[in-house]
């Protein structure tokens, strides 16, 4: 369960009969994610291996809010009152688990920032137990490439000792952001990868027409960056990803924005430096640098690349 701002991110709360339940339509609002057509292939798989769920199992692939409605989805398919062949989403086990209100779902949120080993620790006393009201006790590791190489090795320990009535899920963009050691303990179900070539939001073109402007020109990043002060990791981490799409449709041939085709005459050595210029500011707001350090970090390193990039490409014409 997701825990409040006073609470650890494992703290358990029993859900007592005065807690007040969302609605049916404000519950599926947390399955959403999980319940489109695309998404049809990857919850056969979990209604195959309901009755014998595996103890660890990775999501990875689409985006994070699609991993991570599809992990809660699993977890109230193994909990409905019903158990019907998929959840009903309106029975008291899938309402607080759309919630996260139930006391035998627990959430450690990488979104939010690094998973610390405190954390995975906080794990351990809840293993020897029975769960409290569920059939299974489901712990979710949103955005596991976010933990810590302390908190993976705890977390290798806790695995260890299995507890047949606990189910991990783990969420990750590839499972080659995890270790391996905690891969291979895990089921692998890969959910579609997102188009890449879709427009992106009204909200994301004005950091990509910054982001191309400054690597053109020099000029009109900061202004957009300062203006933004408190932006949250969340969304530093979804302009990061504008610089990736940008990427990936410039490899592609794709016809995309300002950004794609600022990309597109530069050497291909410079398009392996701006692949991992961005991929470090992914891993640098999951250490939970500032986000907006980590973003100025990315811009000032693009327009770095693109004008050596530039310069290489006279040179060899």
């Amino acid at each position: 369960m997701a825990a409040g701002k006073k609470e650890g991110k494992t703290a358990a709360r029993r859900v007592a009969p005065e807690d007040v339940l969302p609605g049916v339509d404000e519950a599926r609002a947390a399955f959403s994610g999980a319940l489109g057509p695309e998404l049809a292939r990857q919850r056969g798989f979990l209604q195959a291996m309901r009755e014998e769920p595996p103890q660890l199992l990775h999501l990875e692939g689409g985006d994070a809010s699609s991993r991570v409605a599809l992990a809660l989805w699993w977890a109230a398919l193994l909990n409905c009152e019903e158990q019907g062949d998929e959840p009903c989403l309106r029975c008291h086990s899938c309402l607080s688990i759309g919630a996260r209100m139930h006391p035998d779902l627990f959430l450690l949120d990488g979104r939010a920032g690094s998973i610390k080993i405190d954390d995975v620790r906080g794990l351990r006393p809840v293993m020897g137990e029975k769960p409290h009201f569920a059939r299974r006790r489901v712990i979710v590791l949103a955005e596991a490439q976010s933990l810590g190489v302390e908190a993976a090795n705890s977390l290798l320990k806790v695995l260890e000792d299995p507890s047949p009535d606990t189910c991990f899920v783990f969420t990750a963009p590839q499972r080659e952001r995890l270790l391996p050691t905690l891969v291979s303990r895990g089921w692998v179900i890969t959910l579609p990868w997102p188009e890449t070539g879709r427009a992106l939001p009204e909200a994301m073109r004005v950091w990509e027409k910054a982001l191309a402007q400054f690597a053109t020109e020099g000029r009109g990043w900061f202004d957009l960056s300062q203006s933004r002060n408190g932006l949250d990791a969340a969304t530093a981490q979804q302009v990061a990803l504008v610089g990736q799409k940008a990427l990936a449709d410039c490899l592609a041939g794709r016809e995309s924005g300002a950004l794609a085709a600022l990309f597109r005459p530069l050497p291909e050595e410079s398009l392996l430096e701006l692949s991992d210029i961005f991929v470090e500011c992914q891993d640098a707001l999951i250490a939970q640098v500032n986000p907006l350090l980590a973003l100025d970090a990315m811009a000032t390193g693009v327009y770095r690349v693109v004008r050596e990039g530039r310069g290489r490409s006279r040179r060899s014409s």
